[in-house]
């Protein structure tokens, strides 16, 4: 299986390294899933590690050593240059569900545009996903 993890998800597993989004990275450290990342996800995930509501809680060079460890330990997708089949309510979501579909892999996201989606393409949350998983 692929799956495509929202920033946001990596994120949440950094701040609390007990929770669900947490065991879904995990998943992908223990060969579970294929994660698939492209630069436009890694580019956002080190915008956001950037905001300093975050600085409090990841270093600067953590946040750094984890975008290079997602950049070689992954499959590196170029950017989908075709608009997904299905919009976000949040435009600047698309480009997630333009990975997803372009790799035939599913979203993992905590986030409420992405989540109402579900009934049009596969997407996760955190805990359905790590569910999803183990059976």
């Amino acid at each position: 299986m692929r799956a495509v993890l929202d920033p946001n998800v990596i994120i949440s597993a950094l701040l609390n390294r007990q929770g669900t989004p947490a065991r879904a990275l995990q998943a992908w450290l223990d060969g579970s899933y294929e994660l698939v990342v492209s630069e436009a996800l890694l580019s956002e995930l080190e915008r956001a590690l950037a905001y300093p509501k975050l600085r409090r809680h990841v270093e600067p060079h953590e946040a750094r050593e984890l975008v290079e460890f997602l950049r070689r330990g992954n499959r590196l997708t170029d950017d989908p240059t075709e608009v997904p089949s299905v919009r976000s309510p949040d435009p600047g979501d698309d480009y997630l569900i333009a990975l997803a579909e372009a790799t035939r892999a599913v979203l993992v996201s905590g986030d409420r545009h992405l989540l109402i989606l579900r009934d049009q393409l596969p997407v996760f949350s955190p805990a359905e996903f790590v569910e999803s998983l183990l059976t």
